[in-house]
């Protein structure tokens, strides 16, 4: 069933042939992980991604949890298998235990979370396992306390979150990614400390390449340490190995010789992984977004609120994920980065 989408942009995607009950872009993608934030808020202020004074949006245009859980069901009926489940940083979002839950009933084959860590308990971890969910990411941008502060604009203190870390692993929410964005000039001289930190915690440490979505609008491509460098500089003390990665894999990963934890590559800018996206976002708000780096979304509130069908939000979905964008061509000189940042379409 196709149902014209809520225009956000001004260019509302072509109505598709839908495709049975599946997510399949124009470019022949088939979509099966969803990213859902559920909320904008954040106790952190990350440089790449937040602004310091941010506004956040009214709580009445977040989606409820209720809604949450039946976009969920929706998009499992039209074949998405893996969940992340998104900020802001959802330790703040009051329903998190219930929404764990719930999901973790249904038959999905991957369920994670993504978290800055500072919230984090042994307890929640636990609980969090019993419910369901099989892992956790963590965004660790420095090993050193006083940049830590820098980058967060936080006083969270760095072993707290190094301590979340450990719990979520030792409670068996595994592989546990610990995500950090390399800066030129920032945080690029701790990439041997990263890899060491992998080995050392037992936990995949993954790299990820500067993008266009911060706040505050510095990004260029002299300050993106590219896979290449970080690799070159990395080999200098360590042996490590490629991994077979699947064709959807948005990282380039590696073992240690010898050692346990993994390494991971992120190459956004320099070696996209567009051809094998099969990502959507639903950010909290309810806007569906097809591409990260690309302005074209829609919003499904309005018809979750109008008590539409069940058919009606899959023709939606369908017809938003047809609308795909190929790749976001970031680096190129014809690139025009997104309105929107990070902490706003969720990661």
């Amino acid at each position: 069933m196709n149902v014209s989408l809520q225009v956000i942009s001004d260019s509302p995607p072509t109505s598709p042939t839908i495709h049975g009950d599946t997510l399949i872009d124009s470019h022949g993608r088939q979509i099966k992980d969803l990213r859902l934030s559920v909320t904008d808020r954040c106790n952190f202020r990350c440089v790449y991604c937040m602004e310091p004074d941010v506004k956040y949006l009214p709580k009445m245009s977040l989606l409820t949890l209720d809604e949450y859980v039946r976009l969920v069901e929706i998009a499992m009926s039209l074949g998405i298998e893996k969940l992340r489940i998104t900020g802001g940083e959802p330790t703040l979002y009051p329903h998190l235990d219930s929404l764990i839950e719930t999901v973790g009933s249904m038959d999905l084959k991957d369920i994670a979370l993504t978290t800055n860590g500072s919230r984090l308990t042994m307890e929640m971890c636990k609980r969090w396992k019993a419910y369901g969910l099989h892992r956790i990411t963590v965004s660790l941008d420095t090993l050193k306390p006083e940049r830590k502060d820098a980058i967060t604009r936080s006083f969270t203190p760095l072993d707290t979150v190094i301590r979340a870390i450990d719990m979520a692993r030792d409670a068996g929410l595994t592989p546990v990614k610990v995500n950090a964005v390399i800066m030129r000039g920032v945080n690029d001289d701790e990439l041997c400390d990263f890899a060491d930190f992998a080995i050392d915690h037992g936990v995949d440490m993954r790299l990820i390449e500067f993008m266009a979505l911060d706040a505050g609008r510095n990004w260029s491509m002299d300050k993106v340490v590219t896979a290449s460098e970080m690799l070159e500089k990395i080999r200098q003390k360590h042996d490590i190995v490629r991994e077979n990665d699947s064709p959807s894999s948005t990282s380039m990963n590696y073992r240690f010789e010898g050692g346990r934890g993994r390494l991971g590559i992120i190459a956004s800018v320099t070696r996209s992984f567009c051809g094998g996206c099969d990502r959507i976002r639903i950010m909290a708000d309810g806007t569906v977004r097809p591409c990260l780096f690309s302005d074209d979304e829609w919003s499904i509130r309005t018809l979750l609120r109008e008590g539409v069908s069940d058919d009606a939000l899959r023709g939606f979905l369908q017809n938003a994920a047809w609308a795909k964008s190929a790749g976001h061509g970031m680096g190129r000189d014809d690139f025009v980065r997104p309105e929107k940042t990070m902490s706003t379409i969720g990661g």
